[in-house]
């Protein structure tokens, strides 16, 4: 069974700094993704890494945000800098394993950016 564990998230002022976990199990992932949802809005991708390291961001969050990947902990990081309060969101994991067509999702984890 796929499980996810996220954590990071809190409360910072803006131009402040996070960083997101997310560990996985119960499957090999090709795809490790983080997307947001704030209230009333539809949630939206922010970054996705391969197991072979590759990287794709949105265009909101290029060259403030960095996604990493831990093959050997199955384990990947959001590292997000210069937060902006409409950064302020649910942050969810999202990952692809190797076997079955499903993806599966984080419990979320909420980051403010307020002064």
């Amino acid at each position: 069974q796929v499980q996810l564990v996220e954590s990071g998230g809190g409360l910072v002022q803006p131009g402040g700094s996070l960083r997101l976990s997310c560990a996985a199990s119960g499957s090999i992932f090709i795809v490790m993704s983080w997307y947001r949802q704030a209230p009333g809005k539809q949630r939206e991708f922010i970054a996705a890494i391969t197991s072979g390291g590759s990287t794709s961001y949105a265009d909101s969050v290029k060259g403030r945000f960095t996604m990493s990947r831990d093959n050997a902990k199955n384990t990947v990081y959001l590292q997000m800098n210069s937060l902006k309060p409409e950064d302020t969101a649910v942050y969810f994991c999202n990952v692809k394993p190797l076997y079955g067509s499903n993806s599966y999702w984080g419990q979320g984890t909420q980051v403010t950016v307020s002064s």
